[in-house]
C-alpha cells in the first residue's frame, strides 16, 4: 500500500522546505549585514528616529520608528539596525511560499516560489539594509495573501484585515497606494467586482484611511512637502531614465534571469489558466501597478513588491507542466541553476567579499548593480560605495571642531550638505565630542538651525566663492576624501565666522528638497 501523505516527517514537507529557504535568507543577511558601513540612507533614517513624528519629507512614519526600535532594543550597530529588513526578508519568502499553497501548491511550487524570492539580487540588495523598501512587499503581498483568502472562502469580513495592512503600509510608504489601486482594478474588470458590494471592502477602506490619517494631516500641515520633494527630483533629471523595454530588461535582472520563466508563468496562470481565473485580480494588479509606475517614475525597485504573487502563480504552473514522472529531474535541476546564477550575482548587490576582492571579480563577470541615479560613480557602484567613508569624514570635521577655542566651540555650528552629512555627525559625531549637525536638506530643514546664529559655522562640501558671499571671513582647512566613497564625497571643509545675515532669516533659502 503506498503510504499516507500525512504521515511523511515534517522535514520533508513542503513547510520544512519554505522554512529552510527562510533559514538561508536570514543567516545570510545576518553575516553580510555586518560588512562595509552605514548606508546613506540609513544615517537619515537613525536621525528620524531620534525626532519621532508622523511625517517626514520624504516618507511616512514607520521607518523611523522601527529604527528606534532598533536602536532602543538593539543598540545602534550595523547588524542590530539591520536585524528588522532581514526579518522582514525572513518573512517575504515565508509568505511568499504560503501563497502558493493558497493557490493550490504543493511542496515543489511552494519551495520553488520561495527559492525565487531568496536568489532574486533584487530583493536581496533591499533587504540588506534598513529602508521602508525591505518592509514594503510584506505589506503588498499581505493584502494578496487575504486577497487570495477572500476568494477562495468567501469571508468578506477580511477585507477589514486588508484595510489594516493597507493602512499600515502607507504609513511605511505611500507607494501602498499603487498596489491599492491595482486590486481596485482587478476587481472591477473581475467577476470580483461582486465584492464591491459588500460593507466589509468599504468599512477595511475607512480602516485604512483612519490608519494613514494622521500622516495624511502632517503633510497637508507642511503643504505636502513630498509631493514637493517628487517634482524637484523629475526636474533635476537625477533618475535614470528608463524605456518600457529598458525597464523590463532591467526587473529581469533585478528578479534574476533564471526566474523569469517563473514569473512569467505566473502571469500566464492568472490570466490564462482556469485554476488561475478566480485569482485573476491580482494579475490586474501586477500590470496596474507596473503601468503606473512606468508612467509616474520608474526606478526598478518600485515595482519588486508586486513579484512574489506571480513567483507563486508560476511555480503552482510549473508543478502541473512537471508532474510527469518522466521529467521529474527538471525539477531539482532547474533549482539548481537557480541557486548557481544567484551565487554568481549575490556579490554584486550584498557584501559577501573584501571590497579589493568584489571589485576583481564585478570587472570578471562584468556585472554590477544597475544605476538609479546620474551621480559619477568611483571604483564602487553607488549601493556600495554610499557605505564607506562617514566616520572619515566625521573624524576630520572633529578635527577642525576641537582645534577651536572651547568658548567658541559651544556657538560653533556643523553644517551638511545633504542627510548623509549631518546624519553621519548625528552618529558619529558624539566620541569625538560633536554637536548635532544642521542642514537645509529633506527634514533637517524641518528641525531649524537648533538655535545656532551663524557667528561660528564649520561648513561641509561648501564652495568658497559662494560662503564668502555670506560670511565675513572663510577658510578652508580640510579635506574629505575616501577611496571608495562616491565622489561627491569628496569634497573641502570650511570654517565660516561672522554670518551677515541672522541664521533665522537665511534657514528658507538653505530649505534642499530633492
Amino acid at each position: 500500500m503506498p503510504r499516507d501523505k500525512s504521515s511523511q516527517p515534517w522535514i520533508k514537507s513542503a513547510g520544512a522546505v519554505v522554512a529552510a529557504v527562510a533559514a538561508v535568507k536570514l543567516l545570510l543577511h545576518l553575516y553580510t549585514g555586518r560588512h562595509y558601513g552605514y548606508f546613506i540612507d540609513e544615517l537619515y533614517y537613525l536621525a528620524c528616529a531620534r525626532h519621532l513624528a508622523w511625517g517626514y519629507v520624504d516618507q511616512p512614519p514607520l521607518v523611523a520608528l522601527v529604527a528606534r526600535m532598533a536602536r532602543v532594543l538593539l543598540g545602534d550597530s550595523l547588524s542590530a539596525i539591520r536585524f528588522f529588513p532581514a526579518l522582514a526578508g525572513t518573512g517575504l519568502v515565508l509568505l511568499t511560499g504560503l501563497i502558493a499553497r493558497e493557490l493550490g501548491g504543493r511542496r515543489f511550487a511552494q519551495g520553488l516560489a520561495a527559492l525565487c524570492v531568496l536568489a532574486a539580487p533584487g530583493f536581496l540588495a533591499l533587504d540588506h539594509f534598513l529602508s521602508m523598501n525591505a518592509f514594503e512587499p510584506l505589506f503588498w503581498m499581505g493584502c494578496a495573501w487575504v486577497v487570495i483568502r477572500i476568494v477562495k472562502t468567501g469571508d468578506w469580513k477580511l477585507w477589514l484585515w486588508f484595510g489594516l495592512l493597507a493602512g499600515i503600509g502607507l504609513e511605511n510608504k505611500h507607494s501602498m497606494l499603487i498596489f491599492g489601486f491595482g486590486i481596485l482594478v482587478g476587481l472591477l474588470l473581475t467577476p470580483e467586482r461582486r465584492f464591491l458590494r459588500t460593507k466589509w471592502l468599504w468599512i477595511g477602506g475607512l480602516a485604512a484611511f483612519l490608519i494613514f490619517l494622521p500622516n495624511l494631516l502632517w503633510n497637508i500641515q507642511y503643504h505636502f512637502p513630498f509631493l514637493e520633494l517628487q517634482a524637484n527630483i523629475r526636474r533635476s533629471g537625477r533618475n535614470v531614465d528608463l524605456t518600457p523595454l529598458a525597464f523590463l530588461g532591467q526587473e529581469i535582472l533585478a528578479m534574476l534571469p533564471m526566474s523569469a520563466p517563473v514569473w512569467l508563468a505566473g502571469l500566464w496562470f492568472f490570466f490564462f489558466r482556469r485554476e488561475g481565473k478566480p485569482f485573476r485580480a491580482l494579475g490586474w494588479a501586477w500590470l496596474t501597478a507596473a503601468a503606473l509606475i512606468l508612467a509616474l517614475s520608474p526606478r526598478i525597485y518600485y515595482l519588486f513588491p508586486a513579484f512574489p504573487m506571480v513567483f507563486a502563480g508560476g511555480s503552482v504552473l510549473w508543478e502541473r507542466w512537471l508532474a510527469g514522472a518522466r521529467v521529474q529531474w527538471v525539477k531539482p535541476a532547474y533549482a539548481a541553476l537557480i541557486v548557481v546564477m544567484a551565487a554568481v550575482i549575490a556579490p554584486t548587490v550584498i557584501p559577501v567579499l573584501p571590497v579589493e576582492t568584489y571589485i576583481r571579480y564585478s570587472a570578471a563577470i562584468h556585472l554590477g548593480p544597475p544605476r538609479i541615479e546620474t551621480h559619477k560613480l568611483g571604483p564602487l557602484p553607488q549601493l556600495f560605495a554610499d557605505q564607506f567613508g562617514w566616520e572619515e569624514m566625521v573624524a576630520t570635521v572633529a578635527g577642525v571642531y576641537n582645534g577651536l577655542p572651547a568658548a567658541l566651540r559651544a556657538r560653533t555650528a556643523i553644517f551638511g550638505q545633504n542627510y548623509g552629512e549631518a546624519g553621519a555627525v548625528d552618529l558619529f559625531g558624539p566620541k569625538y565630542g560633536l554637536p548635532q549637525a544642521i542642514s537645509g536638506h529633506q527634514n533637517y530643514y524641518l528641525w531649524g538651525p537648533r538655535g545656532y546664529t551663524g557667528e561660528s559655522v564649520i561648513v561641509m562640501d561648501g564652495r568658497q566663492e559662494e560662503l564668502e558671499k555670506l560670511f565675513e571671513m572663510v577658510r578652508k582647512v580640510a579635506r574629505v576624501e575616501h577611496p571608495y566613497s562616491m565622489p561627491h564625497n569628496h569634497f573641502d571643509v570650511f570654517y565660516c565666522r561672522g554670518l551677515r545675515l541672522p541664521l533665522k532669516e537665511l534657514w528658507p533659502q538653505v530649505k534642499r528638497w530633492d
